[in-house]
């Protein structure tokens, strides 16, 4: 009633793509899968490293992230906060191919810092902006390789952003409904389906622990044995 029911993200209709496409979708989620476990392991170490700083106080640590990345915002603005504006970007095709890898692994090393401050934040926006990148990356090298078929980039970054939130988050059919809500495509709901299962299955194989399961053992107690 208040904002209306206009999507989060505005993009250009797309198609499925062709059966020949299919098995890049398959593939790609696997890749995806592998890379949300990276990122889980990069967001818990950083925070181990930042716990072991014991001897600063963390408004101090929390300071002295908060500097690092205001001086990283006076030079590169659109590189730091929630990122919509680069996924918007992404998904309308309007960046270059070429800048997108160093803005990726800038953002990839930007979010387990900034969460690492104990500031209060969030994990949800990052990972929706990391994974239509990665995506959009994906479909613009599969499309070089692959000209005989229609590959469309955009189609590549929806998919990626509900397959790196699979892969973090272990929630696949969430994944699905927030790429679909938010870009107000259905279009790319088979592709997703077979991305986003891929990207589940791997870390369950490589049995690595969603990021929230993680989140929780760190933030439970340890039962100290008492004495005797």
């Amino acid at each position: 009633m208040l904002l209306g029911d206009a999507p989060d993200f505005h993009v250009y209709a797309l198609g499925s793509g062709d059966a020949g496409t299919r098995p890049l979708y398959f593939v790609f989620g696997a890749v995806a899968g592998v890379l949300a476990i990276a990122y889980n392991r990069a967001l818990l170490a950083t925070l181990a490293a930042a716990h072991r700083l014991t001897s600063a106080p963390v408004e101090l640590r929390a300071g002295l992230i908060g500097a690092a990345v205001g001086v990283l915002g006076w030079f590169g603005p659109e590189l730091i906060g929630g990122g919509d504006a680069i996924t918007q970007r992404v998904l309308t095709g309007s960046v270059s191919l070429a800048a997108i890898p160093a803005a990726f692994l800038v953002r990839f090393a930007l979010g387990p810092v900034s969460y690492a401050a104990g500031t209060p934040g969030g994990l949800f926006a990052p990972m929706l902006v990391l994974g239509a990148q990665f995506g959009f990356v994906s479909g613009g090298v599969c499309r070089a390789l692959l000209p005989y078929l229609n590959i469309q980039p955009e189609g590549f970054a929806i998919v990626g952003m509900a397959a790196f939130f699979t892969g973090v988050v272990r929630a696949p059919i969430t994944g699905i409904v927030l790429a679909t809500e938010m870009t107000e495509s259905v279009s790319m709901l088979l592709p997703m389906l077979c991305a986003c299962s891929v990207a589940m299955l791997v870390p369950m194989l490589l049995k690595d622990p969603p990021i929230y399961e993680s989140l929780r053992e760190r933030a439970l107690p340890v039962d100290k044995p008492g004495p005797g």
